[in-house]
């Protein structure tokens, strides 16, 4: 077998594992936020992460793969496999905004927000940084290192679920007077396991972004990656566990688990350039900036259920960012002028766009469906029928 070979069934093989990998955040953020929504909304949260896996990846094979690539064209291994890695991630980043309006959006205008997503937003955005960059040689260029999406993924989703927030508000009875109606999580279990699986997922996430393992050079490179974004998810759960303690000397295990995550959201810019201590630092302000956060999003009355503000969006944007604090010969304003230039392009287009379906299909239940619980408006089907919904 010649060499070139080789290598080609190699990275191949490499892709489609990461994929898999990938795809094990599916359950993962449906498992999160399942957990996270009170019994009476749990299948109304399922249903939506299963139509979110099935129209984005149908919208980005049909059209938003040739917007983000302009072609289908790899050299390096198979092109099916190349494909099928990328479309791992275009639901990631309509997953991080369903949980966060989650117990009062409804299906329908939600799934099309998800085929536009898939097809064109999501696709764009790569295009101006990983792909075929129709802008290149513009003011707006972008030139940051982003591995695989602190900013291209998980803060666009962010920026899409801050849009969304604003377009159809806090859920029924959250804010009263000013003052926080704190709404308990459903299921720890599930919580913990949805965290873990999104925790396995990453290593695909990352390592897979890597690109290649066929040789020595790159096999330790995907080693090293796989190991800085454990251990920036470790650190980020010590420290968001650390300071709830000191804070209300209690151990918060959802709030643990965001912190990991958090961790893991600002350690996935630049896992394959840093050395095995920085991100031990990386994840540690990470789980704190989860803490900070959560509060000061409740002060500005942007509910969010599951903190996916302050784990997707404020840690893709400290991730980014970090790359060009801590690797010399990255540009700090080079990192900047991405998170600005993705930040601006995703909040205003999500928003244009999430208010004009708004004006023909509301996005937001009415106060009666989100009483009785979206299990039964929207799906008929109740995910705990034994149990007496909590009003």
């Amino acid at each position: 077998m010649l060499e070139a070979d080789f290598k080609y069934i190699i990275d191949t093989f490499f892709a489609l594992f990461s994929m898999v990998l990938i795809i094990f955040m599916v359950p993962g953020f449906a498992m999160l936020e399942a957990g996270l929504v009170r019994t009476k909304n749990v299948t109304s949260v399922l249903t939506i992460n299963v139509m979110i896996y099935a129209v984005a990846s149908i919208a980005f094979l049909l059209v938003g793969y040739s917007v983000a690539f302009g072609s289908w064209e790899n050299s390096n291994m198979s092109i099916w496999a190349a494909f099928l890695f990328q479309m791992a991630f275009v639901g990631k980043t309509i997953n991080i905004m369903s949980g966060g309006v989650s117990e009062r959006v409804r299906i329908i205008p939600l799934a099309i927000f998800a085929v536009i997503m898939g097809a064109f937003i999501y696709p764009a955005i790569v295009n101006i940084s990983w792909g075929a960059d129709f802008i290149a040689g513009t003011f707006l260029d972008i030139d940051m290192h982003d591995l695989a999406g602190s900013t291209v993924i998980h803060s666009t989703g962010g920026w899409a679920l801050l849009a969304a927030i604003m377009i159809v508000g806090a859920r029924k009875g959250r804010y009263v007077e000013g003052k926080v109606r704190v709404i308990p999580a459903s299921n720890i279990p599930l919580v913990t396991l949805g965290a873990f699986l999104l925790w396995i997922g990453w290593f695909g996430f990352n390592g897979g972004s890597v690109g290649s393992i066929s040789s020595i050079e790159n096999a330790n490179t995907v080693a090293k990656t796989i190991m800085n974004t454990n251990t920036a998810g470790l650190a980020g759960a010590i420290v968001a566990g650390a300071f709830m303690y000191f804070r209300y000397k209690l151990f918060d295990i959802t709030m643990i688990l965001n912190g990991a995550l958090g961790g893991l959201v600002a350690i996935t810019a630049g896992p394959d350039l840093y050395n095995m201590y920085i991100p031990i630092l990386i994840g540690a302000i990470g789980g704190a900036l989860v803490v900070l956060a959560v509060p000061i999003f409740d002060k500005f009355e942007l509910d969010d259920p599951v903190g996916a503000l302050s784990v997707h969006l404020v840690n893709g944007v400290w991730g980014t960012l970090a790359v060009g604090i801590f690797v010399d010969g990255i540009s700090f304003f080079a990192q900047l002028k991405g998170v600005v230039v993705i930040g601006v392009f995703t909040f205003v287009v999500s928003f244009v766009i999430l208010f004009i379906i708004n004006k023909f299909v509301k996005l937001r239940a009415s106060n009666d469906d989100q009483q009785q619980g979206m299990d039964v408006s929207e799906c008929g089907v109740e995910a705990y029928p034994e149990f007496r919904r909590a009003i």
